[in-house]
């Protein structure tokens, strides 16, 4: 019976909770901030940053900063399956997500609003067949529907790989993340660390923090490196991976790193399952050019580009 729904389901398509691909010629989907009755596009300029509750950051820059807004104000992200913002037809539409407000950073530049999922619709396919897909594989004790549902529309927008690095006397770590991201065109930067990462105390206590662009070509080393959020390497040596030291602080970084940025953090806000640390660049090194980078969507996600004729790439 098991078989038979999986072939409604999704046809060939292997059953999996995210979906990695990359992206080489720009990210399709767009995201739209509604607020105030003005919408705003934001999909260069939001992060998620936080899971349990789902916290987005959205960064608005003075131009875009609507007069009015504050922590009382309904908010709404739509998540959209094209760049067209003239194609936002039923069809087209993604995730809409109703959110609070949460807290905010205000700086010269511009704001980053940080706001918590409410609750939201999906729409990549039925209802029917979403639900199905729930129950028969996702379903499990502590994880709801409600909780499925906001790590599908939080994933419905690729959300890109980085590693992190850090390194104080004889402690070292390295691992990959996706709650992160730079605030363009500005120097500032956003990251949403668990707090079960061992490191996340001694980022806090240094206000140190090396990040990273790295390929797709180098997944299987990137995800082996993903096991160190909980526990940090043995040492250097033990990662089998060739290392330069970063400009500044002189943290280990790949050899085969497309860029780094020293970033020197600032602030930090408790979130719920994360720890948001806000911090400023002060050294961008870059090494070449990119053939690609590594994103996770969700496998909902994934299912809707197939239907649609996806231009990414599976990896």
């Amino acid at each position: 019976m098991k078989k038979i729904i999986k072939q409604i389901l999704f046809g060939k398509i292997a059953a999996r909770e995210y979906s990695t691909i990359t992206i080489k010629n720009g990210i399709q989907e767009r995201v739209y901030l509604e607020v105030l009755k003005k919408r705003i596009d934001i999909s260069n300029k939001h992060w998620l940053l936080c899971l349990e509750p789902v916290v987005f950051g959205i960064w608005l820059d003075k131009e875009s900063v609507v007069p009015g807004i504050d922590k009382d104000v309904s908010y709404k992200l739509i998540f959209a399956g094209s760049d067209s913002k003239e194609n936002q037809s039923k069809d087209n539409i993604l995730a809409i997500a109703e959110l609070v407000y949460v807290d905010r950073i205000v700086e010269k530049e511009g704001m980053l609003f940080l706001l918590k999922l409410k609750k939201c619709k999906l729409f990549h396919i039925s209802l029917m067949r979403t639900w199905l897909l729930y129950l028969n594989y996702y379903k499990k004790p502590q994880f709801s529907y409600n909780k499925f549902k906001s790590f599908v529309t939080a994933y419905s927008f690729p959300r890109k790989v980085r590693l992190i690095s850090f390194k104080e006397e004889g402690y070292f770590n390295i691992f990959p993340m996706d709650l992160l991201g730079p605030i363009p065109p500005s120097d500032w930067y956003v990251f949403g660390l668990r707090h079960s990462n061992v490191a996340l105390s001694k980022i806090i206590s240094t206000k140190k923090i090396v990040v990273s662009e790295i390929s797709f070509k180098h997944k299987d080393t990137i995800y082996r490196l993903g096991k160190h959020h909980g526990n940090a390497p043995a040492s250097v040596d033990s990662l089998l991976i060739k290392f330069i030291k970063s400009k500044i602080f002189g943290f280990p970084v790949p050899e085969w790193l497309e860029s780094y940025k020293e970033i020197e953090i600032n602030k930090t806000i408790n979130l719920g399952s994360h720890m948001l640390l806000w911090g400023t660049t002060i050294n961008e090194t870059v090494s070449g050019d990119s053939p690609g980078n590594l994103y996770h969507i969700h496998f909902l996600q994934y299912l809707y580009q197939q239907k649609n004729g996806s231009v990414y790439h599976d990896v």
